[in-house]
């Protein structure tokens, strides 16, 4: 244990006084809250333009939403009702942005159904449910009342109207949450594609110029890769909390400096916008904060960092020692330094998929094949992150589960490595095939 210890400060200082692990220190977090800020400042820009189609089967809104025409909201109206499934496939529907429907019930429980096909803008919901709104107390006020629209509105309850997407109508999928799950994923993968790389080369390297020899004279095989692994996994881990670190303090500086505004609850007077709905500038500006404020609202409020981040620490390191042991093998495996590319990229094709696979599991968390992905080692740590994000509900026992068959897959690849990393450390001359692999697996 003594010499693995100091095999791994040796890869440590090497790794850390390198110019590409100060840089990444530095430039990956200041990336990060780069990219943060532009969401926060400018997430919610640009004119988008609705082509939208009302069904309104009772002929309540009289054909008309409005007296004038808006730039950005073109509407249109059917008099029968129309099925989502037939919007979103029939063919005569294809020109149309959204479809807002309005039956006899919307009068009584005020809710609506939006559904459309692209992600609308904050802004753009915003106007339609104003327009819509507004026509509807116009008629609520006269046909049902038969009092003025001031007086209704002040009386009135405000319209619940639900946006639907298409290819998610029921809701299946929470990918405002599932994207903070998604991001540590994605952490994870890079740095064990980063650090993989790292003991693949530094193996390699350390073959090719016969200096292993020198090095197996004092150790073990078995001792020069525990080592080289934990030494390239302590820099990791020294990377990773200057990350944290460095993020974190960006967050609370924006917090207490750039977004003051929009995280004082104070700055949303919910009263006035519901007293002031007259206005059309005023409603729109506070909803649009209203709706703005979410994602400032996840980031700040809703995140459970100390939870998401243990479970990123557990995830990393099984996922690391998982993948590690791949390429601390590969890399003894090969017979020259510039060998063994042909392995490489299944590995690193398979970190993509695993990528892939937490991106799947945003839009479809419940499927059959998620609940699948979770425990299986090469795609764990995206997905259980993921997972984690959306939320277990009463299912959080699985993810003690996913992490214990990693770790089980971690300990049973590193014993595999170890025995091919013995057999092939110090072959040399040879051109790496898979039946030299299985050959060394055989061998003890």
């Amino acid at each position: 244990m003594k010499n693995s210890l100091l095999i791994a400060m040796r890869e440590w200082r090497a790794r850390v006084w390198s110019r590409s692990f100060l840089a990444m220190s530095i430039l990956g977090p200041v990336a990060v809250l780069v990219f943060t800020y532009l969401i926060f400042a400018f997430g919610d820009e640009g004119e988008q333009k609705w082509n939208v189609l009302v069904t309104d089967p009772t002929n309540a809104m009289e054909g008309k939403i409005m007296p004038g025409k808006d730039k950005s909201v073109t509407y249109s109206f059917a008099n029968t009702e129309i099925e989502h499934e037939d919007f979103r496939e029939g063919s005569r529907y294809q020109e149309f942005d959204a479809m807002i429907e309005i039956n006899r019930k919307v009068f009584e429980n005020k809710i609506s159904h939006v559904f459309f096909r692209d992600i609308p803008s904050a802004r753009l919901r915003t106007k339609v449910q104003y327009q819509v709104e507004r026509r509807l107390e116009e008629v609520i006020a006269d046909e049902k009342f038969g009092i003025s629209v001031q007086r209704y509105r002040k009386i009135k309850r405000p319209l619940t109207m639900s946006f639907v997407d298409l290819s998610d109508p029921y809701g299946e999928s929470n990918s405002l949450n599932g994207w903070v799950g998604f991001f540590l994923g994605g952490v994870i993968i890079l740095f064990i594609g980063l650090f993989g790389m790292t003991i693949l080369r530094s193996v390699a390297r350390e073959k090719s110029n016969r200096i292993v020899e020198v090095l197996m004279g004092t150790c073990s095989s078995r001792q020069l890769m525990t080592g080289k692994i934990l030494g390239v996994g302590l820099s990791a881990m020294l990377q990773f909390v200057v990350w944290i670190v460095i993020i974190g303090f960006g967050l609370y500086w924006m917090r207490e400096t750039l977004f003051v505004d929009l995280l004082d609850p104070r700055n949303a007077n919910f009263e006035d916008a519901a007293q002031q709905m007259q206005n059309q500038s005023y409603a729109a500006k506070q909803f649009s904060s209203i709706e703005y404020n979410r994602f400032v609202d996840l980031v700040y409020n809703k995140i459970n960092f100390g939870l998401m981040l243990s479970y990123f620490v557990g995830f990393f390191i099984g996922g690391y020692l998982f993948y590690a042991a791949f390429f601390a093998s590969l890399g003894a495996s090969m017979g020259t330094e510039s060998d063994g590319q042909q392995f490489v990229l299944p590995l690193v094709f398979i970190l993509l998929i695993s990528l892939y696979t937490g991106y799947y599991t945003m839009n479809y968390p419940g499927s059959t094949l998620v609940e699948w992905l979770q425990y299986v080692p090469f795609t764990a740590p995206v997905v259980a992150m993921v997972k984690l994000a959306q939320g277990y509900g009463e299912n959080g026992y699985q993810i003690y589960i996913s992490m214990a068959i990693l770790y089980a897959s971690a300990v049973g690849m590193l014993l595999i490595a170890s025995r091919i990393y013995k057999n092939g450390i110090l072959q040399f001359g040879h051109r790496l095939r898979l039946v030299h692999l299985l050959k060394w697996l055989r061998k003890t």
